[in-house]
């Protein structure tokens, strides 16, 4: 598999998390709380991922390794939880642009665990999602911000925690398969939503039929799909890359709002989608240069020998 489908399948992962808005305000819509709604989703997407793996072939890794994994996970569920709580006093357009810084902090990572310094396209890259961002979340066609000490901190720490995952989905356990490391993955997510929000409806069985619905939808996209799709795609990529592919979280979050829940998406918005995308590709564009010389080098080398 060459590197352009293991950003694919990265980019495929920042996707699902597009589709999340749109079933979380229709779940707050049938009257479920955070609580409620964020729990379901972690709960029943790490038990899809447990169920699958009953059908897969086992294999056994360390103890140390699980629990590296385990504790990879936290991030993982407390983006969520940070996220919703950034949502209680900032309105959704500026909570998502706070959720967004996660694009540049990966970079920085890579910068500071790999001494890997950021090239012109990278940089190019995350200036264009940032100014797509505002635009795509509706500052501005929203006329102003009110902001929030409280909201703008928990929006932070949602994208430094949000980057924090990706940066582990291609470190840790990069032989482990796939399927059993999202496993890991979202068990220690699922943990770390029940410390910060504890289960109680687990007890209510009326209230917990009637989240299984929007629960199932979501913990499909935001906990089953995502880390498995990071955990086949990351460690083959760069981590700074990875965050800024998975900036696709944006443009299908706007579409979905247009096409499904039926809101009236303004131009500005929809440039800010077309910005990201083209940041995105910008971000390829080292690669693909990268690809083209090592082929011609091969080619070179083939025909000295010859």
């Amino acid at each position: 598999m060459n590197k352009w489908k293991y950003t694919s399948i990265v980019f495929l992962g920042g996707c699902c998390y597009g589709i999340l808005s749109t079933f979380v305000k229709l779940a707050y819509s049938a009257g479920y709380s955070v609580t409620e709604v964020t729990g379901g989703q972690y709960l029943f997407g790490t038990l899809m991922t447990w169920l699958l793996i009953l059908f897969t072939k086992k294999k056994k890794i360390t103890r140390s390794l699980t629990l590296k994994l385990l504790l990879s996970g936290i991030p993982f569920g407390l983006t969520g939880a940070f996220y919703y709580q950034s949502l209680q006093t900032l309105n959704a357009s500026l909570a998502i642009i706070l959720l967004f810084q996660f694009v540049w902090i990966g970079t920085l990572f890579e910068l500071i665990f790999y001494k890997k310094k950021p090239n012109k396209e990278k940089l190019l890259s995350i200036f264009i999602l940032l100014v797509g961002s505002i635009l795509a979340g509706g500052i501005i066609s929203e006329g102003g911000i009110e902001l929030s000490w409280k909201g703008t901190i928990w929006g932070l720490l949602s994208a430094l925690t949000f980057a924090t995952f990706i940066f582990l989905s291609g470190s840790v356990g990069k032989d482990t398969p796939p399927l059993l490391k999202s496993a890991l993955l979202s068990t220690g997510a699922l943990v770390a939503v029940f410390l910060m929000y504890p289960p109680i409806y687990l007890f209510d069985l009326p209230k917990l039929v009637g989240v299984v619905p929007y629960g199932s939808i979501l913990g499909l996209f935001g906990v089953f799909l995502p880390p498995l799709l990071y955990s086949i795609g990351m460690p083959q990529i760069d981590p700074g890359l990875g965050t800024i592919l998975t900036a696709s979280e944006l443009p299908v979050a706007v579409s979905m709002s247009a096409l499904v829940l039926g809101e009236s998406v303004g131009w500005s918005r929809w440039m800010g989608v077309i910005l990201i995308l083209i940041g995105i590709m910008v971000s390829n564009v080292r690669q693909s240069k990268a690809k083209t010389n090592h082929v011609h080098v091969q080619e070179n080398t083939t025909t000295h020998h010859l």
